[in-house]
């Protein structure tokens, strides 16, 4: 088995403890970090018990800036911005994690899960696996042979093998199979009457969307509910399709991390935790379990 690296999408851990913690913790200024505590007590978690060698976490910048946007504006437009609170918090979430001596890894133009498949494309090539730590469905589409995929919260692994139980589709068709049926978290409609079922029997039959595209007179034919109106959907959506397939479609030249040796824990300055937990007012065993985590 390929040595392996962890790859944690930090951003929807924040976002769950934003979500799942009581508002009850503030730090050294009376500011609200309940999303901080929670996101602390899930990443002491995760290295007590993956002692992972190798790791990064991975955020995103900003719901508006990716170049998704720029390709079509309404992407993600059905989310609300992080209130400002929520955004300080998101920058002490990235402090803690390099103050634990793990890669932060964070960019304008691309987004986590573009940071994450870039890295994880680079280390495969030098004979690394990655393990994504994330719930996302989207990160199917990375996995290799060797590669895993850990919904943390409700324990769940899964491979290459498991994207095809979960969608119907394999790993190299998710970014079809979304533009197909649509992705409602990211805004992103798909084709009218294509529904999760429709998509992954149309690229079991045709295998990608483009194919399915050039042989389109072929739909109608299906043993499909509706393969006549199938088929006109898709004559009439095909170039939105083409476009939804590059918002869906996890980019692989984002600039992530290109040697293993960079995901390494570093070791970490003690002076800056101790500093950290008192401006976060960490109470005493969450500064136990972070010293206990230091290198």
């Amino acid at each position: 088995m390929p040595s392996t690296v962890h790859l944690v999408d930090g951003s929807l851990y924040v976002f769950r403890a934003w979500h799942s913690m009581p508002d009850e913790f503030f730090d050294a200024e009376g500011q609200s970090i309940n999303a901080v505590h929670g996101f602390t007590r899930f990443l002491c978690e995760l290295l007590e018990r993956a002692q992972p060698d190798h790791i990064a976490v991975a955020f995103d910048a900003s719901l508006t800036s990716s170049f998704r946007n720029a390709i079509y504006p309404a992407y993600k437009a059905n989310r609300e911005l992080p209130p400002p609170s929520l955004e300080r918090q998101f920058v002490q979430c990235r402090a803690v994690t390099e103050a634990l001596g793990i890669c932060m890894m964070i960019d304008h133009a691309y987004e986590a899960d573009d940071l994450i498949g870039s890295t994880a494309w680079n280390l495969r090539m030098q004979g690394w696996r990655s393990i994504i730590v994330s719930a996302d469905k989207d990160f199917g589409q990375l996995l290799g042979e060797h590669d895993e995929q850990w919904d943390y919260a409700r324990n769940l692994r899964w491979g290459p093998t498991g994207v095809h139980e979960k969608l119907g589709v394999h790993p190299h068709q998710v970014a079809d199979y979304l533009a197909l049926c649509g992705d409602a978290i990211d805004n992103i409609p798909g084709v009218p009457g294509v529904g999760a079922k429709t998509a992954a029997a149309l690229l079991t039959h045709f295998g990608s969307l483009d194919s399915l595209l050039e042989r389109i007179d072929e739909v109608a034919f299906l043993r499909l509910r509706g393969a006549a109106s199938c088929a006109s959907k898709l004559r009439e959506h095909a170039e939105n399709a083409r476009t939804y397939r590059r918002l869906t479609r996890i980019a692989l030249d984002a600039p992530g991390v290109s040697t293993a040796e960079a995901l390494q824990r570093q070791p970490a300055d003690p002076a800056v935790l101790e500093a950290l937990c008192e401006q976060l007012r960490f109470g005493a065993f969450t500064r136990s379990r972070l010293r206990a985590l230091l290198r």
